[in-house]
């Protein structure tokens, strides 16, 4: 049964015919579609400041010719014929430069045709309703806070007759109710279909928080200290180790953070990691036309298994390429859950540090997989399972291999969907799922 395009999904069509038509013999093209309707809206002090829609597409041409290729990225305006006579100039100041370009020994294409399409609608309410909502719920605190919400797509063309399609629409809002000083509490609410019930539970758990963080601060010495850490606080951890952790280059030339798993050091065998572009909000598909499989391993049972192979990789190693993208990093990033709780972990924390952000994080050994970085927001010493004081800011330095290894003791049976909140150029479609972890010392230095 066929099925009726969408008119962007038609538009791109449209483009890819045109830059078909103005190949020579010989070359060949490759194209990608990065367009979005977002609604943006800034607030501060618990009123909106900044409300706006952007809407923006990009064509990204590559023209090939033998080894040769160039590329060139185009703003376009939504007016067929007026892009048309851009894309069209485009193809033709490629070919001029690629007589100039060495050939590409990397270069790596698909040999077979695997078009695909994939709409995935939510159901959100209009911006202003949910602004509204948002308020009425904050009201009285000082709320400072980003909202971007609407459709996304991303496309594929190439002079074979290769079509692929991704179009997502989402929500992201991220807040931070303000207390005095640097304290404050941060949360956040993503994702596919708005649920007032979710937001209204989200806002009193911050709510409480802020009245914890409220109370006089904590100085603590620097030391090791058990330690619980919410799903925002793992986001950060998990961020990091996409920089270059599951990539292949990275781990062949032992300048990953993971190269002491690929020479056979384990994590506990509780941590199963996954890139999960079936369950995430990423296409399935990267920029070179190659597709990507619904699920790749990467660490199973503590073990590294997989990682993420870019075709030039694959073309210089000669190992299979998986889907990554050029900088082979996962976009869809997913940890599996433990057995403990997340209402529990308080109590199973008993007395140590309940950590609800990190920020800062960077390597301090990269080779020996060692992390630094700083707490941020709702920082609570708890004793016997209470919170008794908000914390001053502290710096860790500790590695993965201890944090995940022996002195991880436990992670939540939850897990918590995490969209990528970036807009450098446009909305990021990138997202990680991850519980929280228990562990029995967290090693601080300042």
């Amino acid at each position: 049964m066929s099925v009726t395009p969408t008119p962007m999904q038609a538009y791109l069509e449209s483009l890819a015919n045109i830059v078909q038509e103005a190949l020579h013999a010989g070359e060949r093209y490759t194209a990608t579609f990065d367009a979005e309707e977002t609604d943006f809206v800034r607030m501060n002090r618990g009123k909106v400041r900044q409300p706006g829609t952007v809407t923006q597409r990009y064509l990204s041409v590559r023209l090939i010719d033998g080894k040769r290729h160039a590329e060139h990225t185009l703003s376009l305006s939504g007016d067929l014929g007026r892009d048309g006579g851009a894309v069209r100039a485009a193809v033709t100041g490629l070919r001029a430069v690629l007589p100039d370009l060495a050939d590409d020994s990397l270069l790596l294409l698909p040999t077979d045709v695997r078009s695909s399409s994939d709409v995935r609608a939510g159901s959100l309410p209009p911006s202003e309703a949910v602004i509204d909502e948002v308020l009425a719920a904050a009201a009285g605190l000082d709320l400072v806070g980003i909202y971007a919400s609407g459709p996304v797509w991303r496309g594929f063309a190439n002079s074979e007759g290769q079509r692929n399609w991704h179009a997502t629409t989402a929500f992201n809002l991220q807040w931070s109710l303000y207390c005095r000083a640097d304290k404050a509490v941060k949360s956040g609410y993503a994702g596919f279909a708005w649920d007032e019930s979710a937001l209204a539970r989200k806002m009193s758990q911050a709510r409480e928080d802020l009245a914890l963080i409220s109370r006089p601060a904590r100085t603590l010495a620097p030391g090791r200290y058990r330690a619980y850490l919410a799903p925002s606080a793992m986001e950060e951890i998990a961020a990091l180790l996409c920089w270059g952790g599951f990539s292949e280059r990275a781990l062949t030339t032992k300048q990953s953070a993971l190269t002491r798993m690929r020479d056979g050091e384990a994590l506990d065998a509780r941590i199963t990691l996954t890139e999960d572009t079936e369950g995430g909000v990423a296409p399935g598909f990267q920029a070179q036309g190659f597709a990507r499989p619904a699920r790749v391993a990467l660490v199973e049972r503590g073990t590294l298994v997989g990682s993420m192979v870019s075709p030039r990789t694959s073309r210089e190693f000669d190992v299979a390429q998986n889907g990554a993208n050029s900088a082979e990093m996962p976009e869809s990033l997913a940890m599996a859950g433990g057995t403990l709780e997340a209402d529990d972990a308080l109590a199973a924390l008993d007395t140590g540090l309940a950590i609800g952000n990190l920020h800062y994080l960077n390597y301090s050994d990269r080779p020996a997989g060692r992390i630094t970085g700083m707490t941020r927001f709702a920082t609570f010493w708890v004793k016997n399972g209470k919170v008794v004081a908000p914390v001053d800011v502290l710096r860790f330095d500790d590695t993965i291999y201890r944090m995940l290894g022996p002195k991880l003791d436990a992670l939540t049976r939850e897990t918590e969907f995490i969209l990528d909140a970036g807009t450098y150029q446009s909305r990021q479609l990138a997202s990680l799922r991850l519980p929280g972890a228990l562990l029995s010392e967290l090693a601080f230095t300042l």
